[in-house]
């Protein structure tokens, strides 16, 4: 049996909770354990229960969505934080996932769209829905201030790491040795002065570089 991840919705509109809960209620690999309206809440209700995943409104009261997103990660980084509004600029989307967020979804996108988003963060990709997508795909001239240039190989490399794959699967699937594809990605890390692969994941889908 496929394993359930235990996720938590949090909004301060109850009818906004009431409206995604039922959309989500039928997700096979996803069950919703906790739905709640503050911030505050949701940090001590994490310290006490297990928790794989969050659906959380990036305005709520006391502390943001975004305030709280960064905090969470600091002291939980595996869990899955998806942000969801109603508004749609760039900033907002770009400070949450600066903040850790996996991704970024509108209040107004389909049912399809929050499904595929959510099976996309536990595979592991930051998601966005079709809408903010579009918003964030033109980089802006500040964004492009330093982009260094890859060979083919670590281009290579670079597309399976944003598919959530492993080195050990990266090197059977490119037919190298482990130690080929790390020396690789340590100098991919090196190039963009990125500290780890989740930063760069975020620095290249910030600047639109993963097409």
């Amino acid at each position: 049996m496929s394993k359930k991840y235990k996720m938590v919705i949090v909004d301060d509109h109850p009818i906004v909770i009431s409206g995604i809960s039922g959309l989500l209620s039928d997700l096979d690999t996803v069950e919703i354990i906790e739905k709640m309206q503050s911030g505050v809440t949701l940090f001590d209700y994490i310290m006490n229960n297990k928790v794989d995943l969050i659906l959380m409104d990036i305005f709520l009261p006391v502390m943001t969505g975004i305030d709280l997103c960064k905090k969470i990660k600091q002291k939980y980084p595996q869990i899955i934080i998806i942000g969801m509004s109603s508004q749609s600029e760039r900033s907002l989307v770009m400070q949450f996932i600066r903040n850790g967020g996996n991704g970024y979804i509108l209040k107004s996108a389909s049912f399809e769209e929050f499904k595929r988003c959510i099976y996309k963060a536990i595979d592991g990709e930051i998601v966005f829905s079709n809408d903010v997508k579009t918003i964030i795909s033109q980089p802006l001239s500040e964004d492009l201030e330093y982009i260094p240039s890859l060979s083919r190989r670590e281009k290579d490399i670079v597309m399976l790491l944003s598919k959530g794959k492993s080195t050990q699967e990266i090197a059977d699937e490119l037919f190298l040795s482990f130690l080929t594809v790390q020396t690789h990605r340590r100098n991919i890390l090196q190039k963009y002065k990125m500290k780890n692969v989740a930063e760069l994941m975020t620095h290249l889908l910030k600047n639109n570089l993963l097409n």
